[in-house]
């Protein structure tokens, strides 16, 4: 189901505009990973998930979504999986672990729908990367957020960034504090990237 809502979407979204995607080269051809893209409407979230076929991502989303049974059986058929963001438990690291371990993509954006370059990052992605022993994969996101974009016909660009590694030479804790700071960094170069006509 998830490649034919994926290819379903391309056509529907393509007709307000088809998406440029920059250095797909750099995402991993084998093994697991997180995607940590940034994140301010809902069109991103379906974009990403385009634009990475024919790796499928499961994406963490929050647990609100899936508190109806349709959307719940639709969340689940679409590979997410919920989170509690206000009392994230033990789950919240076991199921991406798992996936990750199983060589599948989790899709997180650490950010939330922040509309500030300055808003710090959520730990989650990293987190999950470092204890997973996976590289984490920054993406930046622009164009439309919402319908009313869409209908301006604003065009939408996306772009991954280098895959970044918990480095070896430093404690875990020291490491998860530079890898972080390294995907925020990454944010800012890669959204100013999109940005340079």
């Amino acid at each position: 189901m998830y490649k034919f809502a994926a290819n379903l979407l391309k056509v529907v979204l393509s007709l307000f505009g088809r998406i440029e995607v920059y250095q797909k080269e750099n995402l991993p051809k084998t093994g697991g990973y997180v995607i940590a893209c940034t994140h301010t409407g809902w069109v991103d979230i379906l974009w990403l998930g385009i634009a990475t076929l024919p790796k499928e991502i499961n994406y963490m989303a929050k647990k609100e979504l899936f508190q109806s049974k349709m959307m719940k059986w639709l969340m689940y058929h679409l590979h997410a999986f919920p989170v509690d963001r206000e009392n994230p438990g033990p789950s919240s690291i076991k199921v991406p672990r798992r996936l990750l371990a199983e060589g599948k993509v989790v899709g997180i954006f650490p950010s939330g729908t922040r509309k500030s370059e300055d808003v710090p990052l959520k730990r989650g992605a990293v987190t999950i990367a470092a204890n997973s022993k996976v590289p984490i994969i920054p993406a930046a996101y622009i164009g439309p957020n919402n319908f009313k974009d869409l209908f301006k016909r604003r065009k939408p660009k996306l772009i991954y960034g280098k895959p970044i590694y918990l480095p070896e030479n430093e404690s875990k804790k020291v490491g998860m504090e530079i890898m972080m700071n390294h995907v925020n960094e990454e944010f800012i170069k890669l959204q100013e990237q999109l940005r340079t006509p």
